[in-house]
């Protein structure tokens, strides 16, 4: 009799282990199941991340907004051609900006071409991003739709460019790299006496397809 206690006792415990570990190795597999869910819904949702790579190896990331999806698609386009790569931030001015993406080096060129501005004062209204430390833009002429691929990033705020200039996304990385470069020593056209040289721009757009800016000649 005290043999078959003894048996059945230990019965009982090996069975306990045996439905402890298969739930623990399902809990493991829907917690594994789960996280590969949320990670392909976060990708499916997620905005576009540029990426400026300067000369020096330091990184700027910027992630870019829908709200101006036009510049969005010019940017990546010109990022995606190699465009940017080894274009200077040709302008800086300390709490105000700095700025890039000019071929010419001056502030003059551009692609080739010109696209609508996506900014209140153009009749776009969708575009509500505010030039706040950090915000990217795009530059442009005195002309509303003569922006081409320069562009800027806030240093500090400016709310006399809302509406007036198109936003279109934001540094969420690297703002201490803008800090350096826009408090290099630079001349009286706010030209950096050492070029500050963006090796290149690459943007991951989480597998979705970006098509090709609407131009305007």
């Amino acid at each position: 009799m005290k043999l078959n206690k003894i048996i059945i006792l230990l019965l009982c415990v090996i069975a306990a282990f045996i439905i402890f570990g298969c739930s623990q190795k399902n809990s493991v597999q829907g917690s594994k199941k789960f996280k590969a869910v949320d990670e392909k819904t976060l990708h499916d949702a997620a905005n576009p991340i540029a990426t400026i790579t300067m000369e020096n190896g330091d990184e700027i990331k910027v992630e870019l907004y829908p709200k101006a999806p036009n510049t969005v698609n010019n940017f990546i386009y010109l990022a995606n051609k190699g465009f940017y790569n080894g274009l200077t931030f040709h302008r800086v001015i300390p709490k105000f900006m700095i700025q890039g993406g000019c071929p010419k080096g001056d502030g003059t060129g551009g692609p080739g071409y010109k696209i609508k501005g996506e900014f209140a004062e153009n009749r776009f209204s969708e575009n509500g991003l505010k030039h706040t430390r950090g915000v990217i833009s795009m530059a442009r002429s005195q002309e509303n739709d003569s922006a081409g691929s320069q562009f800027f990033i806030m240093h500090g705020d400016a709310a006399s460019l809302d509406g007036k200039y198109a936003a279109f996304g934001k540094v969420i990385k690297g703002m201490d790299v803008v800090d350096k470069i826009v408090s290099v020593d630079r001349d009286s056209k706010d030209k950096p006496k050492l070029s500050q040289v963006m090796k290149k721009i690459t943007v991951e757009t989480f597998n979705k397809k970006y098509s090709e800016p609407e131009k305007i000649k």
